[in-house]
């Protein structure tokens, strides 16, 4: 999930002062409330939609909503967006995605991205994605390995990319450092290797997310061969 990709939601109890004060029978029937399903979504607002270091929004603004459903065994379905640039069809991309997430001091997802662009079908195509991620003190780090078997809308080649990510949350503070850094080889990138990272801060301000990060790459790609070079991206998010 373009981020992944992000972008995928864990569950989670929530649980109150008021709610720890409660009763035992009050909180389990809270929880019973809850059911086994949970509904995820959010909108960001992005200053540049970067896919693996490559603008796919001509450096433009993008808005992204998304939404998951997820059952308490792990298993998810879920849909995200957003508009494009210069694309020859509607000039927008939805990601259908499931898979199967859960883990506790270690975290996996294993999962499944199909990439929708209407109006030109001849883009669309299927990745299949792995993730591991674990917390080290304030810090949590993740590494990931997609795969895009060779299809038609690839040029019948395979394409690879591994990367990793971190994130350090700051003491005292709802400031956290992000990084992340990537390699991709494969139909994507001409037969020739391509590294991508970032590095930048969020901040969690009254329920939305604040963020700004440096973007770059080594070379070019076939999707935006013009849109490959170093900026600072902004973004803004909000989640339910």
């Amino acid at each position: 999930m373009r981020n992944s990709i992000l972008k995928l939601a864990s569950m989670s109890v929530a649980i109150s002062a008021i709610a720890m004060s409660a009763p035992a029978f009050a909180q389990e029937a809270d929880e019973e409330a809850a059911g086994p399903i949970t509904l995820t979504g959010g909108v960001a607002v992005v200053s540049d939609y970067r896919f693996r270091g490559v603008s796919l929004s001509d450096k433009d603004f993008a808005v992204q909503p998304y939404l998951t459903v997820k059952h308490e065994s792990g298993l998810y379905v879920g849909a995200w967006g957003s508009n494009l640039s210069e694309n020859a069809g509607d000039d927008v991309e939805v990601d259908l995605y499931a898979g199967f997430a859960g883990g506790e001091d270690m975290t996996y997802d294993i999962g499944a991205t199909y990439y929708l662009y209407p109006g030109v079908s001849g883009l669309n195509y299927v990745e299949f994605t792995g993730k591991l991620g674990s917390t080290f003190g304030p810090a949590t780090v993740g590494v990931q390995l997609s795969y895009v078997p060779s299809q038609d809308n690839t040029g019948n080649d395979d394409n690879i990319y591994f990367g990793t990510n971190a994130t350090i949350a700051l003491p005292n503070s709802p400031i956290s450092i992000v990084g992340s850094m990537g390699i991709e080889d494969g139909a994507f990138t001409a037969g020739s290797e391509k590294v991508d990272w970032s590095l930048g801060l969020t901040a969690a301000v009254s329920g939305f997310t604040l963020g700004a990060s440096y973007v770059d790459t080594n070379r070019r790609t076939i999707f935006a061969p013009k849109d490959s070079s170093a900026g600072v991206v902004f973004s803004v998010s909000y989640g339910f």
